[in-house]
């Protein structure tokens, strides 16, 4: 499970040897391997929390930022809830084998497009060792082997779940090499991984913007790019303020340090005397620190100056960047301009204000009088998630089981040739 630098290569051999050999495996044997690791993952939790302690205290000493401690923290919650991932993973309908279409053309071949597993897949992911299970429990069932390169930040954590995800595989019979771990801190280890192509089918980075783009940047691997979250909440003038301060104070304050947490707010200047006193209150309250243009300002007394550095920013902190708009036009022009296309929401009472922007807010995900934070796998019911892609090849949003799939064309004929 372990590797140096020689032994990469090898590693993603045995990988792409266990994926002929994954690709064939039944739904049954597949769901019972993952029920089997969330069996595993709940007996050994006392360990898990061991290791992870580890890790937290390490960061502690490192200087870690409050947001990214709390992605790595587990705790037994925490380790239930990853568990329960595998569990609904396990209870989803197997993608691979579905036809997605199938016809009959005038020369006589008949066609049939199946889906199909990808095959090896990398993932590359800093802090949360909860991704070590989820990415596995979804490339497994849908017929993937995966690679994992976690960060040196959760290095005992990753290399516990691993080995119990190992346990689990080797307890159903099947081959512990559908999941690997690269547990090596060395930079030119992940720097050797990003050239396996022809032995790693995909890679997907998740953290931070640094990590993606240096993945982006020097794969030689394709590569499935997830983004992060910048994600705006724009309130409109005709608002239910009743609303939208749970809205905002759910997507900026429940976790701080995911993706899918508000960063910057938008609100609509015929509002801003009603709403704005509110909010601050309402911020104050939970320790958020507001960073405010200067016509919210005036109604922010507690605010900073924002820059224009902060209506980009993904904070991961108790921060968050206020800026007014004189029009919903305004407001979708700034979303679009400074956001990452990750999830954006209006909080409005308007259906015709709603509509317009769902339809044009450029993001992955939009929402209407809902909180960001739903921006999810689990809560879209996909069991767990590999990331939440904010490209649009190939995929977008959050990536469950199909969405790690390919297809292939399957043709009969019966001694047909063509003329």
């Amino acid at each position: 499970m372990t590797t140096r630098t020689s032994d990469i290569r090898q590693l993603c051999q045995r990988a792409k040897r266990a994926s002929a050999e994954v690709q064939q495996l039944p739904a049954e044997k597949k769901n019972a391997v993952l029920l089997r690791a969330a069996e595993l993952l709940c007996a050994e939790s006392g360990k898990i929390l061991e290791e992870n302690r580890a890790d937290l205290t390490r960061g502690r000493e490192n200087n870690m930022p409050q947001g990214l401690l709390d992605r790595l923290a587990l705790d037994r919650g925490r380790i239930e809830g990853i568990a329960e991932g595998l569990r609904q993973v396990a209870a989803l309908e197997d993608p691979i084998g579905e036809v997605l279409e199938e016809y009959e053309r005038p020369s006589g071949i008949r066609i049939r497009k199946v889906r199909v597993p990808l095959g090896v897949i990398g993932i590359i992911y800093e802090s949360r060792p909860n991704v070590t299970a989820d990415a596995f429990a979804l490339c497994f069932k849908s017929g993937n082997t995966v690679i994992l390169k976690g960060g040196s930040d959760a290095l005992c954590s990753n290399r516990c779940l691993t080995g119990i995800l190992r346990e689990a595989l080797a307890a159903e019979g099947v081959t512990e090499d559908a999941v690997n771990l690269i547990a090596s801190t060395d930079r030119a280890d992940t720097a050797e991984f990003l050239t396996m192509r022809g032995e790693v089918d995909v890679l997907i980075p998740r953290g931070s913007a640094g990590l993606i783009r240096f993945v982006t940047e020097n794969s030689r691997i394709p590569v499935i790019e997830t983004g992060a979250g910048n994600c705006h909440i724009y309130v409109d003038r005709d608002a239910d303020i009743q609303k939208a301060i749970p809205i905002i104070v759910n997507a900026k304050t429940q976790r701080i340090g995911v993706c899918n947490a508000a960063e910057s707010l938008v609100v609509h200047c015929g509002i801003m005397d009603r709403f704005l006193p509110l909010l601050s209150e309402s911020m104050r309250e939970h320790g958020v620190r507001l960073r405010a243009d200067a016509p919210s300002a005036a109604f922010l007394p507690d605010s900073q100056p924002a820059t224009e550095e902060d209506f980009r920013a993904e904070y991961l902190d108790y921060i968050l960047s206020v800026k007014t708009a004189g029009s919903i036009e305004e407001a979708i022009a700034h979303i679009n301009r400074c956001h990452t296309g990750h999830s954006d929401c209006i909080v409005t009472e308007n259906p015709e204000a709603a509509e317009r922007f769902l339809r044009e807010v450029d993001s992955a995900c939009v929402y209407h009088n809902a909180s960001t934070r739903f921006t999810d796998g689990f809560e879209f019911g996909f069991g767990a998630e590999i990331g939440i892609s904010t490209q649009k090849l190939h995929a977008r949003g959050p990536m469950g089981l199909r969405e790690l799939t390919s297809c292939k064309y399957l043709i009969r004929g019966d001694g047909t040739i063509r003329k």
